[in-house]
């Protein structure tokens, strides 16, 4: 009996009010331990059958990039008519070769054909004109000549009068008055013979002005008459220098004008190949970098001559030039797959390239967990990269497994269950 009492006893007090702060004690003390061994981590459990694991390995990192590149002749020159006009024939097809000279399209101008028939009879009319005057010039030529002419018959025979009655008047044989009407005579015309004389210098300084004017005139007006006739060749476009016609862009009946670009004639001899590269490696391209392509089972080499500075959509533009020899039938628009060396070879910690790298940016990665049940992410630093390999600076160790594949539906998780 007194046993039982003392059991009873013994269950009241663990459960009295004086054993409560015990019982706290115990509950924060669990609590505590919760807080700090508890896995705040976010996880999600996903099929391991839909990802790519890739280990971690240490070899030797090749610094190159693979790049396309379309084949374009290194000279071009527009094709452009001197004079407006109408398409009326095309007489090459776009892709012949041509030689400097040959005629590609013929225009027509009505508007110029009927300037140079304007500019025909102008000059035809200036030319009559000008016979007309010069008719003119002469017959006045003449006639003053003729009258002064007459006018020195004239003066000899009033001279020899004059004698005649000096002579006659010495004797007193006539009056003094009929002498002086004899003299006066006389020196009129001579007067009238010397002003003739004048007049005939003063026309002769004039005519010969008048007509270098009228020549001069006229000359121009031949001169432009030949500028016009030339617009008139002009109609027909011909090519500027031995080539390929790589673009025509016109079609009969099209109205084309003065300067306009309806073509161009690519230079065959020297070609480059034009390559978009990632914004990413705009710091390591120059000029003088070599790469190496495949063609027909033959490996070509080529510089690059020239690197643009304006980046669009994130890519930047690099011309590349032949280091030798060409490819045999190279043609204008065809695509070379380059490998443009960057710098040489060394050992570092790779892994293979992978679609997570669009999700990361190369900055994290999901690393699989040695028992291989999960997968939790880590910050790593990515150095180089090359058509196989990311170069790992930082975050990774040879042997550990990553996940290569994408992340696009893993959200924000941390680990990764499989």
């Amino acid at each position: 009996m007194d046993r039982i009492i003392e059991k009873k006893k013994g269950l009241a007090l663990v459960f009295s009010k004086k054993a409560l702060p015990y019982w706290f004690g115990v509950f924060m003390a669990a609590f505590i331990l919760y807080l700090v061994f508890r896995d705040d981590s976010s996880t999600l459990r996903v099929n391991a059958e839909t990802l790519t694991v890739s280990e971690v390995t240490r070899g030797e990192f090749n610094d190159y990039i693979r790049l396309s590149g379309q084949v374009q002749p290194m000279t071009t020159v527009q094709l452009s008519p001197r004079e407006s006009g109408i398409v009326e024939q095309i007489v090459i097809e776009e892709g012949a070769s041509v030689k400097a000279g040959d005629v590609i399209i013929i225009l027509s101008n009505d508007d110029l054909d009927l300037e140079i028939l304007n500019s025909e009879a102008n000059l035809a009319e200036k030319e009559n004109a000008l016979r007309n005057t010069m008719i003119q010039m002469e017959q006045e030529k003449m006639l003053l000549k003729l009258n002064i002419v007459e006018l020195k018959t004239e003066v000899a025979r009033k001279g020899r009068a004059l004698e005649s009655q000096k002579r006659l008047f010495d004797d007193g044989l006539i009056g003094k008055e009929e002498y002086m009407r004899s003299e006066e005579d006389y020196v009129l015309y001579c007067k009238k013979l010397e002003v003739n004389m004048a007049k005939a210098e003063q026309d002769s300084i004039y005519r010969s002005v008048q007509i270098q004017q009228m020549q001069e005139s006229l000359k121009n007006m031949k001169l432009n008459m030949e500028r016009i006739r030339l617009r008139k060749e002009n109609l027909a476009v011909k090519a500027p220098i031995d080539g390929e016609l790589g673009l025509l862009d016109v079609v009969l009946g099209q109205s084309v004008g003065s300067g306009m670009k309806i073509g161009q004639i690519n230079d065959m001899d020297n070609y480059k190949i034009e390559v978009l590269i990632d914004e990413h490696y705009i710091d390591r391209i120059n000029p003088g970098l070599t790469a190496t392509f495949e063609r027909q089972n033959e490996t070509y080499g080529a510089t690059i001559r020239k690197v643009y500075p304006e980046v669009r959509a994130g890519k930047f533009q690099a011309d590349f030039k032949f280091s030798e020899e060409q490819p045999a039938n190279i043609r204008t628009g065809q695509t070379y797959y380059l490998n443009l060396q960057l710098g040489q070879p060394e050992s570092a910690v790779l892994i293979p390239r992978g679609t997570f790298y669009q999700k990361t940016g190369g900055k994290w990665i999901y690393v699989v967990s040695p028992s291989g049940d999960k997968a939790v992410k880590r910050e790593i630093r990515i150095g180089r990269q090359n058509p196989q390999f990311y170069e790992v600076l930082e975050g990774l160790e040879p042997g550990e497994k990553v996940i290569t594949s994408g992340y696009d539906n893993f959200g924000d998780n941390e680990v990764l269950v499989f």
